[in-house]
């Protein structure tokens, strides 16, 4: 990832250029992998059953 993608992205998940002093470039992509998922609809959710099951 290179700097212009990394402000970018940072930018679409609405943090700030401090913010960015007290996060890792991980930290960011990884933020950026969960709110891709937010808008995934899976077909079927574990319940607590399976859990126990598991």
């Amino acid at each position: 990832m290179n700097t212009p993608l990394l402000l970018l992205r940072a930018t679409q998940l609405g943090i700030s250029l401090a913010d960015l002093d007290l996060l890792t470039i991980g930290m960011v992509e990884d933020m950026m992998a969960e709110s891709m998922n937010d808008e995934v609809k899976y077909p079927l959710k574990a319940t607590q059953q399976d859990f126990d099951n598991f």
